[in-house]
């Protein structure tokens, strides 16, 4: 699903180690090509090999700052409207995004949806960001954004027909924090209802929580590569 409203910036995932790639890789090249000028007359072989060595660890640096970058633009999109059409949205749910960050997958699954309606819960500061997105967006009456800085929900047993988390529970705490979040999540679903969670790490772990929480037909994708990172993918029912 393409992006139509230019405005909407969902901003950059982990843009601080973008930088870093970046940096490191111009820090490295501008390092190599010191040491070559200094040293090629004197020894020019151990330079020019130098040189070689140093330059594959700058390209390294940039190629994992492209992939990250590529990840943001590229990759989340495709991965969000992977999960999306996989829970076959019928426009009448009621879906709560855990972890929204600036909506990404709210926006996204409120366009989708008729009479439906989407809860997204930020537990990462950026709600307001996520508001504005979803207003620039056109969907700002079927999205509703609470921030939550604990992960106890205050929505009632049974209430969502859907769940989805994107790339967010690994920075939503310890491993405490995010049992009792799937948890949680699990509690508000409906009987029958679908929940869908994409992230980097702890996915298996997030498998275990849903069964011994009595989630059904539990299962984990194959691996997907996000950037530089393996992620995958778990779907269950309640």
């Amino acid at each position: 699903m393409a992006e139509t409203a230019t405005q909407v910036d969902y901003g950059l995932e982990s843009a601080i180690t973008v930088r870093q790639m970046f940096s490191r890789c111009g820090w490295t090249l501008a390092f190599a090509l010191v040491i070559f000028f200094i040293n090629r007359a004197e020894y020019p072989g151990p330079a020019a090999r130098l040189l070689i060595v140093l330059g594959l660890i700058a390209a390294a640096f940039a190629g994992a700052g492209v992939l990250m970058l590529r990840a943001s633009r590229v990759d989340r999109f495709q991965i969000r409207d992977r999960m999306l059409d996989a829970l076959g949205l019928n426009g009448e749910e009621r879906v709560l995004d855990v972890g929204c960050g600036t909506g990404l997958m709210s926006i996204a699954a409120a366009k989708r949806l008729k009479s439906g309606r989407v809860t997204a819960v930020d537990f990462s500061g950026e709600a307001d960001k996520a508001k504005e997105n979803a207003k620039l967006d056109g969907v700002a009456e079927k999205v509703r954004v609470d921030s939550c800085d604990n992960p106890k929900f205050v929505y009632p047993d049974n209430h969502f027909d859907v769940a989805v988390s994107a790339l967010a529970l690994r920075a939503s705490g310890d491993s405490e924090v995010r049992d009792q979040l799937l948890r949680e999540t699990l509690r508000v679903l409906k009987p029958g209802g679908r929940l869908a969670i994409f992230d980097t790490v702890y996915v298996s772990d997030y498998a275990e929580t849903l069964r011994s929480a009595g989630a059904q037909s539990v299962e984990i994708s194959p691996m997907i590569w996000y950037g530089v990172m393996p992620a995958r993918m778990v779907t269950a029912r309640k």
